[in-house]
């Protein structure tokens, strides 16, 4: 039986879940856990969230939220690890993230004008100078591609700000900050954002969240 793109793909994301744990105390077998089987996605394949293993706090839903953002805006409370899409009547969707760490927080109004269905990985020069190891480039829908099946450009005046919100290929990683300055999601949750978000939708990250920021 020959082996298939996807099928490959679907092999290799089980491999790249052991690479992906930077710590030695974290087994293959606790991060396995926080995955449930597969999903089928614009013709590739990815690792479907395990909820049950997720804080229902991080969970996607609707609560009140008082912003003075007009509906359709999207709002990232960092140090709630929080992301939010305004809607009226004082309510919003609600999903969990995960964020910068310590010296890569920022903050902000953006736009997002650009989106990209399984989008390729360029890590930037500056990741590159920290971790001169990682690929040059990762193919859209590989098994070690960091930002999964999702990405949304923000922009500021025109220009690329560098910063995406994406998905993840760590579930463990959502309330924590991890990143270095891109907001990360569970990959269920930037489809779900994907489909709401039109180019043009305008961002803000909270300022009291990145205060400290370079």
């Amino acid at each position: 039986m020959s082996l298939t793109r996807r099928d490959f793909l679907a092999g290799s994301a089980v491999m790249s879940a052991s690479m992906l744990v930077s710590s030695p105390a974290f087994s293959n077998a606790a991060a396995n856990a926080y995955f449930d089987g597969y999903r089928d996605d614009n013709g590739f394949r990815y690792r479907s969230t395990n909820f049950n293993k997720i804080d229902p706090v991080w969970h996607r839903q609707m609560v009140k939220y008082f912003s003075p953002e007009s509906p359709g805006t999207v709002v990232v409370d960092t140090r709630n690890h929080f992301l939010y899409v305004v809607w009226e009547n004082n309510t919003a969707l609600r999903y969990g993230v995960g964020v910068g760490r310590e010296g890569f927080q920022w903050f902000g109004r953006a736009r997002i004008d650009r989106k990209a269905l399984w989008p390729r990985w360029v890590p930037p020069p500056e990741m590159l100078q920290r971790q001169p190891e990682l690929p040059r480039r990762v193919e859209g829908g590989a098994a070690n591609n960091p930002l999964g099946p999702r990405a949304l450009y923000l922009y500021r005046d025109g220009g690329d700000l560098g910063y995406r919100l994406h998905g993840t290929l760590e579930p463990w990683s959502i309330g924590r900050d991890v990143s270095s300055g891109c907001v990360r999601m569970f990959p269920e949750d930037v489809i779900d954002l994907y489909q709401r978000c039109p180019k043009g939708t305008k961002v803000l990250v909270l300022e009291h969240l990145g205060a400290n920021a370079g």
